[in-house]
């Protein structure tokens, strides 16, 4: 029987669905628009959801059948045409075939679909929307084939010029309605199908639901895949029997499951040319149409997006830029490493014809395509300014799906919002393609940032951390770590201040930016030692949060004796401020002061004390083993630092000396005793009978003794006060001669009892170099003092008042350098009675002693240098 009308079969096959999904994101806008469109796509409906509606919620898709509601499980909408695809903004578009279950078919021209979408958040129902929609689609071709995500559709139009099939070569009569059981109650009047897996298999209708077929997806399902010009393919063909009209209707369905190269810019899909599964003759393409997400977009679209389509001899090929805005990016964190990928969702329709029957067939493909996995690394950007002492960081960049959940530290793990209560600014920063970033502040002063000091004054900031992150929906987590590092020359270094009065030194140390964080170390009788507790004790430290002070008593073991004058002494202490462990000297003080100290008493009746008093110089002298001139005069009182005589002044190896230059000589202590002699008393008295002798009265005078440099060795002419400085060259000798005036007594005689040299007018300076010692030349010094023997003149009367000496030019040095600088000449000269000669007064360098100076300068020599 032919049909004076058409009708149209349609079998589905499964693929892949999803009837609910979920995208966690931002809340909602508060858009009034109902955020639902929908678009007529020839024979396909899309319904599109936009995140205000589906954002952060789970949709379940139900739908109406008049007055029933039957809930789409994904397998229901793999076997009745429908699927689902969302992005991860949250828009969501729904695909519904028109051929599909539960659309009212008015003719194969007018179909109406009704749904109801039921979006939950926290498993409570918040939003039921009911929708209907209406599509046209005419005409039809003679055969129709979709393919979409998850199922497979071809529907053929049977007319009059339908082929009739035959079956073991018997023409197809009603009488198999008598034969076959149940044939009568077949829906459609289908009966039976056979599927070519390619070799037949034979099922009847309610054996092939039960298989899967519009009804679930099973591993018996009968498709075959195959390659088509390279691209793999998915087969479906079947024979279906139709008890009206004893027809055998072949269809048949192939869609690409491949076919795609991926480069980092552009996607390109390859669909055979020529479907050699679906077309057995040949045919000429009509038509070829390109679009996104079932959309024809016309040639200006395409342009404007960079789409290509080519047709070319076997394939036609689309190229899609990787980024082009109808796609989307997505985050994954594959092996807990951040990667992306980009999915869009080409569209080719083909509209070709069959040259032997001039039947056409639409051939539409919804191919959703994703790229491989691409590696994003995030980046840290460092934007720290030392200055500003905080550390400001940017890490991305990354895509809206990713969040950020917590930060380890080194010693804890604190979510954002532990972080900004802290005191840290933890922020997030959108931009307009979708992407974000995350920055991040933290100040140097918090614990949780690392110090270290590579030197004195710099602090190297460190601050080691993971970025803790999730990828949603799927509440996938993945790290990401940094370290930042910062150094500033922002060391406040403690300093030590200093003070004496008559008794104390007096020392204050400022902790600075490091608080207490060193040791303070004391010259502490002559080796160096921490200020502990128990020097804290003994030299009153008091102290705050700011500093510390201490006394220190200058005769106290902290203080060095450095110089004793008559009246005075020079104590020094020495403090020094240490970080510990590298031994970096942070300050240092070493403070000389000046403190009452009578050395010398002299007292009216004859007698004096003297203090010999230790000084650093002589480290290793023993004051117990000191004494005077006369050896048995030993100290009355002694310890390690001080010796105490008391004797009269005509004992002990005393003398009268007079003075030329006040000078000191390290090795010796000389003590002094001034009596005025030109101090007049007048005395009454009166004669006595039993004595006759006159008693003369005391008179009045002055001794003077001056030392001159003479021209030459003649000592007849001398350099005058104006001819000073006097520049001489090394080794040139230099003629001295000291001489006592205005007295013409030929019962006193000149002894010089000690000459030395400085380079400071001061006698007590160091350096110092002995030229006369204990009245002979000094046997230390390579070129010997040479004493000059003096015979009366017209200008000598008294030889005895005169002595003479010569040395060469020298100059002193330092460190292997020379000293050029002026040299002062002193002398110590003594006055002697010639009839009793003793001791020094024996004449000079009567008695040949000799020892060598203890404190020769190290490493003096002679040079070329100004002399006085």
């Amino acid at each position: 029987m032919l049909y004076s009308h058409f009708s149209v079969t349609w079998v589905l096959l499964s693929v892949a669905v999803s009837g609910q999904f979920q995208r966690p994101s931002s809340k909602p806008s508060s858009s009034k628009d109902n955020g639902l469109r929908s678009a007529c796509l020839g024979n396909v409906l899309r319904l599109t959801l936009d995140k205000t509606l589906a954002v952060g919620s789970q949709l379940e898709i139900d739908a109406i059948d008049g007055t029933d509601i039957i809930p789409l499980s994904h397998t229901l909408a793999a076997q009745c045409g429908y699927s689902v695809e969302s992005d991860p903004w949250g828009n969501t578009k729904v695909f519904a075939s028109l051929l599909g279950c539960y659309v009212d078919n008015q003719v194969d021209v007018v179909f109406t679909l009704g749904l109801r979408l039921r979006m939950y958040r926290d498993g409570h129902s918040e939003q039921v929307k009911h929708v209907t929609e209406t599509c046209s689609y005419s005409p039809w071709a003679s055969r129709e084939i979709l393919c979409d995500r998850n199922y497979m559709e071809v529907s053929l139009m049977v007319t009059p010029e339908t082929p009739v099939k035959m079956v073991a070569g018997q023409q197809v009569h009603d009488s198999w309605e008598d034969a076959i059981p149940d044939a009568a109650v077949a829906p459609n009047g289908i009966w039976k199908m056979t599927f070519h897996t390619p070799d037949p298999k034979v099922m009847l209708l309610t054996d092939a639901q039960r298989a899967g077929y519009g009804a679930m997806m099973t591993q018996t399902r009968l498709t075959y895949s195959v390659e088509v010009a390279g691209v793999p393919m998915e087969v479906f063909s079947v024979s279906t029997y139709y008890k009206t009209g004893n027809l055998i209707v072949d269809s048949a369905a192939a869609c690409p499951t491949g076919g795609v190269v991926f480069t980092d810019k552009v996607i390109t899909w390859h669909v055979p040319r020529r479907i050699t599964p679906l077309i057995s003759s040949a045919v000429k393409i009509l038509e070829t149409h390109m679009g996104i997400y079932g959309q024809r977009l016309d040639k200006t679209k395409m342009a404007t997006r960079h789409y290509k389509m080519s047709v070319m001899e076997s394939h036609i090929i689309i190229e899609i830029p990787v980024g082009s805005p109808d796609g989307y990016y997505k985050s994954h964190a594959q092996d807990y490493a951040y990667h992306i990928t980009y999915t869009v969702e080409p569209m080719l329709e083909l509209l070709w014809r069959a040259e032997n029957t001039q039947a056409d067939t639409r051939y539409k493909v919804l191919f959703p395509i994703t790229t491989p996995l691409m590696p994003r690394p995030p980046h840290v950007i460092d934007s720290t300014v030392p200055e500003q002492r905080v550390f400001d960081i940017l890490l991305g960049t990354f895509l809206h799906d990713v969040e950020l959940m917590n930060i380890t530290f080194t010693t804890r793990v604190l979510t954002v919002a532990e972080c900004n209560a802290r005191g840290f600014d933890v922020q997030e920063h959108h931009f307009a393609n979708g992407s974000k970033t995350f920055s991040l502040r933290v100040p140097f002063s918090d614990e949780l940032v690392l110090k270290q000091n590579p030197d004195p004054l710099t602090t190297v900031y460190f601050l080691p951390l993971v970025f803790g992150l999730l990828v949603l929906p799927e509440q996938t987590p993945f790290p990401h770590p940094a370290e930042l590092e910062a150094s500033r020359e922002d060391v406040v270094l403690p300093t030590i201040t200093g003070s004496c009065d008559q008794e104390n030194f007096y020392f204050s140390v400022k902790y600075g930016s490091k608080q207490d964080n060193f040791q303070t170390m004391m010259l502490h009788a002559g080796s160096w030692r921490e200020l502990d507790t128990e020097l804290a004790k003994l030299y009153s430290l008091t102290g705050n949060g700011t500093h510390f002070s201490i006394v220190v008593p200058f005769t106290a073991p902290a203080a060095a004796f450095e110089l004793v004058h008559f009246k005075s002494i020079r104590a020094r202490v020495d403090l020094l401020l240490l970080e510990m462990p590298n031994m970096w000297q942070l300050d240092d003080l070493s403070l000389a002061c000046y403190f009452p100290l009578t050395t010398t008493e002299c007292y009216s009746n004859g007698t004096a004390t003297a203090l010999a008093v230790k000084v650093e110089s002589v480290s290793n002298l023993n004051p117990e083993y000191l004494t005077l001139r006369d050896q048995s005069c030993k100290p009355a009182f002694s310890n390690d630092r001080f010796a105490f005589f008391s004797f009269k002044l005509n004992s002990c190896g005393t003398t009268r000396t007079v003075r030329l230059l006040l000078g000191l000589i390290t090795h010796q202590h000389t003590v002094s005793c001034y009596y005025l002699l030109n101090h007049t008393k007048t005395m009454a008295f009166r004669a006595s009978p039993r004595r006759t002798d006159p008693v003369a009265d005391p008179g009045v005078g002055h001794l003077v003794v001056q030392i001159r440099l003479s021209q030459d060795s003649s000592y007849a002419l001398f350099y005058q006060n104006e001819d000073y400085p006097v520049e001489k060259y090394l080794r040139q000798p230099l003629y001295f001669e000291v001489e006592l005036m205005q007295s013409t007594d030929p019962q006193i005689e000149v002894v010089l009892e000690n000459c030395w040299a400085t380079l400071h007018k001061d006698r007590t300076s160091l350096p110092s170099w002995d030229l006369i010692v204990d009245s002979c030349e000094n046997l230390d010094d390579l070129y010997l003092t040479v004493f000059h023997p003096v015979v009366a003149d017209t200008r000598v009367q008294v030889p005895a008042h005169i002595k003479r000496f010569s040395i060469n030019m020298f100059t002193f040095t330092k460190d292997d350098a020379v000293l050029k600088e002026q040299i002062f000449v002193h002398c110590d000269a003594v006055l002697c009675d010639t009839t009793k000669p003793d001791g020094i007064c024996s004449g000079q360098c009567a008695n040949a002693l000799r020892y060598a100076n203890s404190l020769r300068p190290t490493g003096s020599k002679r040079g070329m240098a100004p002399f006085i």
